[in-house]
């Protein structure tokens, strides 16, 4: 038999995908194995995970394990019966308070105590946010707010909101209630959406289609006004944050002094290039300074709030892309900047923790690549950088919270998911699952990454997929797949190679994929990103045709049949 015939008869043997396993297949029966429910104790350096009926504890440093919590131990002592078929979703409050939440019931443990409380929630509670420290936990009904079983607003009009996210979920937020950081006061979010014009949403989905009519603020309309309000428990009274005019401001970046002294908010302008931090005194409500100001001729986009250092209520690290890219500074209450924390032409992702005794901030960053995502070590008196982990890849790490170990599931091209435990003095580490690949017995396509060049010299990743029994002789249609909006980025060097099966089923049909990350995408700087400002559409386009006259160079692209999507 020929290479040729057995090259050929390997491919017929090999599966091709579904529809369903095309869409839903990476998080269904095509899905890599995980550990389940993977958390840090905090506090210590114990990890604990889900496996089947148990819940266990591993502690890393000694590697000890135990199994504090069955499921049918839970289930004796909270249902009396085996009401859960698998464990709940636990969550940790501090070192000795976990709870979880099951229908309309709170159910939490506090070592201790013998046994475990529960604590009946309304119908309808939504935004459910626990205290650590406490037993407060806020919700709300509909548009009003809750502390316990109290009642915090009285807001009769539906469209006067407590406590749920604002501003479309830009900037950044995605909640509206703040627990001090003791659990004493509670700021909640209260917007006003009254003068907001309605927005039909179609639910054709139902026979005959329904109208829902929401409030969406349109360019150049009204828009909604928002406040900041704070709620202390024991006076049982709420106060506004006086935020000042304009009333149609971006209120953002809330967060806590941890003295629970003072509350921070961002004040971004509706043109959206102009923004102060300033602190406020949560007793009075009255302003006591502005921080720092940012203004940008484009835009200025706060996405995170401030985190203190360990021990400290005047050191606080900020985010900023000043520089053109998100980066770290360290700046003190009275508006000091004591120095830039991190610099390059790369970008921080996230603060995994702190690690008061190395005096590190342990982060997540584009350094090596924007496909890839790794670890670092930056030490907040110096900003000397240095690497935790060392495989290629796109890694996504949950951090105990002193900072001392990672938890990190990573993959690559040719890696499904590994997940790894490691000491972030980059010392140590410990493959705990190494997943099989689960697309083994499906037809592959043929991955090219592939970088262009933009009109003005910026580089475009991309990435050509052809079909697995590709034949440059012959000529096939191409599929153009984008999606070149800001806070978006659809390569990565990930697992699966081509970053979704709808390319590889795609493939399985005879056609060539084609994907870039043009100009305006994310994850590449500030300038990369405004290049959309006021112009959306066409840069995006010219990047795009950037990628076609490269696809009509090749005699085996059916130019007639090639489609943008």
């Amino acid at each position: 038999m020929s290479m040729l015939t057995m090259a050929n008869t390997t491919l017929a043997q090999k599966k091709h995908y579904t529809i369903e396993e095309a869409t839903l297949g990476l998080y269904t029966n095509l899905a890599t194995e995980s550990i389940k429910q993977a958390s840090w104790q905090p506090e210590t350096n114990n990890f604990f995970q889900v496996k089947d009926s148990f819940w266990i504890c591993t502690n890393v440093a000694n590697g000890k394990t135990d199994t504090p919590l069955t499921l049918r131990q839970l289930n004796n002592s909270v249902f009396g019966k085996d009401s859960l078929k698998s464990f709940p979703q636990i969550q940790w409050l501090s070192k000795d308070q976990i709870y979880f939440r099951w229908a309309n019931r709170i159910y939490s443990n506090y070592q201790g105590r013998s046994g475990w409380i529960s604590k009946e929630l309304p119908k309808g509670a939504e935004n459910l946010y626990v205290s650590p420290f406490t037993e407060h936990y806020a919700y709300t009904v509909e548009n009003n707010l809750y502390l316990n079983d109290h009642q915090v607003t009285f807001d009769k009009d539906p469209n006067i909101i407590n406590g749920h996210s604002v501003h479309r979920d830009e900037f950044g937020i995605d909640h509206g209630i703040f627990f001090s950081p003791k659990g004493n006061l509670l700021a909640y979010y209260k917007m006003d959406q009254r003068m907001v014009k309605d927005y039909p949403i179609i639910n054709w989905l139902s026979m005959p289609a329904q109208n829902h009519n929401i409030k969406y603020p349109m360019a150049g309309d009204s828009s909604h006004q928002v406040s900041l309000w704070i709620y202390n428990p024991q006076s049982q009274k709420s106060i506004a944050i006086k935020t000042g005019k304009p009333l149609d401001q971006y209120l953002t970046c809330v967060s806590w002094s941890p003295d629970e002294k003072s509350v921070f908010i961002a004040l971004l302008n509706r043109a959206q290039n102009h923004l102060q931090l300033n602190q406020y005194d949560v007793q009075s409500g009255n302003k006591i300074r502005t921080i720092l100001e940012e203004y940008d001729p484009k835009y200025v986009q706060p996405q995170h709030g401030l985190t203190f250092l360990p021990g400290s209520n005047t050191e606080f690290i900020w985010w900023s892309q000043r520089d053109g890219f998100m980066h770290l500074y360290l700046y003190q209450t009275n508006g000091k900047l004591v120095r830039q924390l991190t610099k390059g032409q790369w970008l921080v992702n996230e603060i995994l923790a702190l690690n008061a005794k190395t005096k590190e901030i342990i982060i997540t960053s584009s350094k090596e690549s924007p496909m890839e995502k790794h670890s670092y070590a930056v030490n907040w008196t110096n900003g000397d950088l240095r690497r935790i982990d060392f495989e290629e890849g796109y890694h996504n790490c949950i951090a105990n919270s002193t900072g001392t170990y990672l938890f990190d599931v990573y993959s690559n091209a040719q890696v499904p998911k590994n997940s790894v435990i490691r000491h972030t003095d980059a010392k140590w580490s410990k493959i705990i699952l190494s997943s099989k690949n689960p697309l083994e017995e499906y037809e592959k396509p043929i991955t090219k990454n592939i970088t262009l060049t933009a009109d003005d010299g910026t580089l475009l990743y991309s990435k050509l997929i052809l079909p697995a029994s590709f034949n440059p002789k012959k000529k096939y249609p191409v599929i153009v797949y984008l999606y070149n909006g800001p806070n978006v980025q659809l390569l990565k060097n990930s697992f699966p190679e081509t970053g979704n099966l709808w390319y590889d089923y795609l493939t399985q049909k005879g056609y060539i994929v084609f994907t870039m990350d043009g100009r305006g995408s994310s994850n590449r700087g500030l300038k990369f990103e405004q290049a959309t400002w006021h112009q959306l559409g066409t840069v995006e386009l010219l990047d795009q045709l950037k990628g076609v006259d490269y696809l009509k160079s090749f005699e085996y692209v059916d130019a007639s049949r090639l489609g943008i999507h």
